[in-house]
């Protein structure tokens, strides 16, 4: 089953790679990409929070950032909270490329879906419902794992 997930992953990289050439703006990376989708979830997010997000370490998401900032697509500003932090934020540049990109996403995957029958797609929905939802519980418990463990850190010091 796993492999199975996993071709089908690959796939939706390949559609995804054509809606995102198929976008007008800049051309990013899949790091980049990720990103972004990161800094969009959390605007004002801080270096450290996006490279935990994106599997990054400290000095690869300040590289990372210093591009995508000099392509227009994000902006730093000083952390309200923090004089030693930023806080990452999409440009009005940056917010059409995930516009674009998305729409022409959709586009590749639309073209799939229009060819499988009724019953195909609702095997498809109510399985990947169920995907969503065990990798939620999965991030969950990951989360609860470093909280726990910054708590006790906290609780020692």
């Amino acid at each position: 089953m796993s492999e199975a997930v996993c071709d089908a992953s690959e796939l939706l990289e390949v559609l995804w790679g054509r809606g995102q050439e198929a976008t007008h703006a800049v051309t990013v990376s899949p790091s980049q990409l990720r990103a972004l989708l990161v800094i969009e979830q959390d605007e004002g997010t801080n270096l450290r929070a996006l490279g935990e997000a994106i599997g990054s370490s400290p000095p690869s998401v300040s590289r990372l950032c210093d591009r995508m900032e000099a392509m227009g697509l994000v902006e730093r500003r000083p952390s309200r909270t923090s004089r030693r932090e930023v806080e990452l934020s999409l440009s009005p540049r940056g917010r059409v490329l995930l516009r674009e990109s998305r729409a022409n996403r959709k586009r590749e995957v639309a073209a799939v879906l229009a060819v499988m029958g009724p019953a195909a797609l609702d095997a498809l929905a109510e399985g990947l419902a169920a995907f969503r939802a065990a990798a939620a519980q999965i991030e969950g418990r990951r989360g609860a794992s470093a909280s726990d463990g910054a708590a006790s850190v906290a609780n020692s010091a």
